[in-house]
């Protein structure tokens, strides 16, 4: 059997599967030229840039198995392939902690403005050092902070637990009545139960200094212009999950007007081409969709995604 990593896969994973007796192509192949090439293998593998849609499914009737290395399944039409008996299975639990921890990067970015320090320091370093220190000299901590987690599943949890780590308060919101408490690990394996308060969506926009998202995209963002009116001043807020849950221009606007202290992206509307008025902001921490994008997560991914392709085709 041969299987299409068309976005790529780890070599763990790779290995993983050619030792089970598997073909694994990695190269990639352009989207519009996947309805001609596609239906040459038996199973395929995705990341975030192929999409899998209604119209590629009907031509390629040899797929039997789709893989998502990642959480997300917004670029395959998840209900459509299994209707039509195919497979489609992703790596949720793989990269919660990779895309935790960048949540934090931004957070720690924010606090202490290193998004725009980092800008302007080449520029400015040598000849208005001083000048800079001042415009960054009022840093804040998270510690002693509210943590507002939008979405409570394996990422919002590991977000929520680092937040606990550095002594932030935790509140969260989510569809399904989440815990009361979430262990952590100390040293020596010790393990201890810290509270976290689950609230209505609303409460939580009310009530956090932070906020992290961790929810799928919908039919309208999470956060538009009448939820920035909800928030605290000052507020900060991080996007890790997917383009279109904060309402990007709201944002530039509360951003601009000082009612969002900064805001830390890693998905936008419109990949590959985030609108500019987001590149530019000077209150943003940028990076480019790169949650899952650790070594570490990247051979949990290709191993997980190994096991259920394994699992599924061998059925």
């Amino acid at each position: 059997m041969r299987i299409l990593a068309n976005d790529g896969i780890d070599p763990i994973g790779k290995k993983i599967l050619e030792e089970a007796g598997f073909v694994v192509d990695t190269n990639h192949i352009p989207q519009e030229e996947l309805a001609a090439r596609l239906n040459d293998y038996d199973a395929v593998t995705v990341r975030s840039a192929t999409k899998i849609r209604q119209a590629l499914i009907d031509v390629c009737p040899n797929i039997k198995v789709i893989g998502r290395g990642g959480v997300g399944m917004d670029n395959i039409d998840v209900d459509y392939a299994q209707s039509k008996g195919v497979k489609v299975v992703n790596t949720p639990a793989a990269s919660s902690h990779s895309v935790a921890e960048l949540v934090f990067a931004h957070l720690l970015n924010g606090v202490r403005f290193l998004y725009d320090a980092n800008r302007k320091m080449p520029v400015e370093g040598s000849t208005n050092f001083g000048g800079l220190k001042k415009a960054y000299a009022a840093g804040s901590e998270l510690q002693g902070k509210t943590l507002g987690v939008v979405g409570f599943g394996r990422i919002g949890r590991e977000t929520a637990k680092i937040g606990l780590g550095l002594g932030m308060h935790v509140i969260y919101s989510d569809l399904f009545e989440g815990p009361k408490s979430l262990s952590l690990s100390l040293s020596g394996g010790v393990q201890v139960e810290v509270p976290v308060n689950q609230m209505e969506l609303e409460e939580v926009l009310r009530n956090a200094d932070f906020i992290s998202l961790h929810v799928p995209f919908t039919d309208k963002p999470v956060i538009g212009k009448e939820e920035f009116a909800l928030l605290k001043d000052g507020v900060a807020l991080v996007n890790a999950s997917r383009g279109g849950v904060i309402d990007e221009l709201a944002l530039v606007e509360a951003l601009n007007a000082g009612k969002v202290a900064f805001a830390g992206l890693d998905v936008y509307d419109d990949e590959p081409t985030p609108r500019a008025e987001v590149l530019t902001h000077p209150k943003i921490s940028l990076t480019p969709h790169i949650g899952a994008a650790t070594n570490e997560a990247q051979e949990r991914i290709g191993e997980e995604l190994a096991g259920l392709l394994i699992e599924n085709l061998k059925k």
